[in-house]
């Protein structure tokens, strides 16, 4: 179906290969997972895959991609191409261009040109294959994260397209979610679609892959059945993180301040609906200093919803959310971002400037810091990422835009740090890095707090554990 001989891809204005003579062919029916660790060129042999990268960039490439026996160069458009292969980036709000989950999903089916009948019974289908019945008329940028990623499989569905390209699709998907995912996929490989599959999560899905693709450095280092692959061991700990280590390089941690404070941040019984959705109920919460705090729960139970009150993003509906004794009503969110700072869940949402240093800059700058340059070296140095000071930062790995956001953060000086999924598509390396740079802030005095899916990550890092279901705080409870 796809052929790849001898690629390789030179990003603009770079010098290093993003793919270095990479040749991988992807047969009828199958299944083949990528994965790798952060800057391992896996994305870019998505976009080389799908002809994107030849109709759609500039850059320096080499080598041929043929798509049933045809060289990707000799199609059209980006339009031919997409009537065989459909994919899913790994930043699905960058797919959705509609008001509603339906118009999205519905705009793909209608580009297939089938009657009214048929688009109807096709979209009943999807919607509930991909558990959207209930969020049909939701607002695509309204929704969690994991959320978004289920629309934007939907919609790729929806063009019944043989070949189907996801780059991390489970990335932001709590774990019954993921397998929600797995089960989709199984089933759209017993029909015959062939599958282009990158991910970290190979437990999940080591059922239905064929061959197991290890990429380092623009390169495929390992090809093959997968429990031939997993026998090496070096190779085996890339395909299979091992987090119990972010606990093994905790160390002695300062003391959280516990309840003979006041907390630092309080919040009573708030509320918040988006239009006449309820998305917190009546929440009751606080937190001290020096605390890590993990928040877990599944895609729209709340999390990120919950957190966003803590910078003064949102407003409650009903209830008050204080942050160190004051009330975020009456607060700007300049105000509270000398006590607050928030790493979003897609870090690229943060980032507009040239290079790294100006990127870190820009908020002490709004603050009004002094010693900007003292200030950005440390932060930059607290992250590992002092040596990137004049890249531009679109240009550094997934692992390095996630520290970069945190460097951006950390660098407002601000006491209470808070982060949404902050290991989303990062390998299992990058993600202790991130989890280690964090302990050793909260060593420092900062109280973290942590969004995550990931369970084994969470109990590996935090003091405290609270789980959300359905706007609610159901369990909240120490750690150790």
């Amino acid at each position: 179906m796809i052929k790849l001989v001898n690629v390789s891809y030179t990003y603009p204005h770079t010098i290093q290969a993003a793919l270095n003579h990479l040749s991988l062919s992807l047969p009828k029916g199958q299944c083949i997972m990528v994965t790798g660790p952060s800057g391992a060129g896996k994305t870019t042999l998505c976009l080389a895959a799908c002809g994107i990268l030849h109709h759609e960039y500039g850059g320096k490439k080499e080598g041929q991609v043929t798509l049933d026996g045809r060289d990707v160069t000799g199609y059209r458009s980006l339009s031919e191409i997409a009537q065989n292969i459909g994919i899913v980036f790994d930043d699905p709000e960058a797919q959705m261009i509609f008001t509603t989950v339906e118009e999205e999903i519905l705009s793909a089916l209608e580009y297939r040109g089938l009657s009214a009948s048929e688009i109807e019974a096709r979209l009943a289908s999807i919607m509930e294959t991909c558990y959207l019945v209930e969020l049909r008329n939701r607002s695509p940028h309204n929704l969690s994260g994991g959320q978004k990623q289920r629309v934007a499989l939907a919609a790729t569905l929806a063009l019944g397209n043989d070949v189907l390209i996801l780059d991390e699709p489970t990335s932001e998907l709590d774990e019954h979610a993921t397998h929600r995912i797995v089960e989709i996929l199984k089933n759209l490989k017993e029909q015959g679609k062939t599958i282009l599959l990158v991910e970290h999560k190979y437990i999940h899905f080591r059922d239905i892959i064929d061959t197991l693709v290890v990429m380092e450095n623009g390169a495929i280092r390992a090809i093959g059945a997968p429990r031939e692959i997993l026998t090496d061991e070096r190779l085996r700990r890339i395909v299979i993180p091992d987090f119990s280590k972010i606990k093994e390089g905790a160390g002695d941690r300062a003391a959280p301040a516990g309840n003979a404070t006041a907390p630092v941040i309080s919040v009573q019984h708030l509320s918040y609906s988006y239009d006449d959705v309820p998305a917190l109920k009546d929440v009751n919460l606080d937190i001290h200093a020096g605390e890590f705090v993990a928040i877990v729960g599944e895609n729209g139970s709340g999390k990120t919803t919950l957190v966003k009150h803590f910078n003064g993003l949102l407003s409650p509906t009903r209830g008050d959310v204080f942050i160190q004794g004051k009330n975020t009503r009456t607060c700007s969110i300049a105000e509270l971002a000398r006590d607050v700072g928030l790493v979003f869940q897609n870090p690229d949402h943060m980032f507009f400037a040239d290079t790294v240093k100006e990127e870190v800059e820009f908020g002490l700058t709004n603050l009004g810091i002094k010693d900007g340059a003292g200030i950005i070296d440390a932060a930059l140095g607290e992250v590992r990422l002092l040596h990137t000071k004049d890249l531009y930062p679109r240009w550094l790995s997934r692992g390095e835009r996630q520290r970069l956001a945190i460097a951006c953060v950390f660098a407002m000086q601000p006491s209470i740090i808070v982060l949404d999924e902050p290991t989303t598509g990062l390998d299992g390396d990058e993600a202790c890095l991130v989890m280690e740079i964090l302990q050793e802030l909260q060593r420092k005095g900062h109280t973290i707090i942590v969004i995550t899916h990931n369970r084994e990550i969470a109990t590996n890092c935090a003091d405290r554990l609270i789980t959300m279901e359905q706007g609610l705080i159901v369990s909240d409870s120490p750690v150790r």
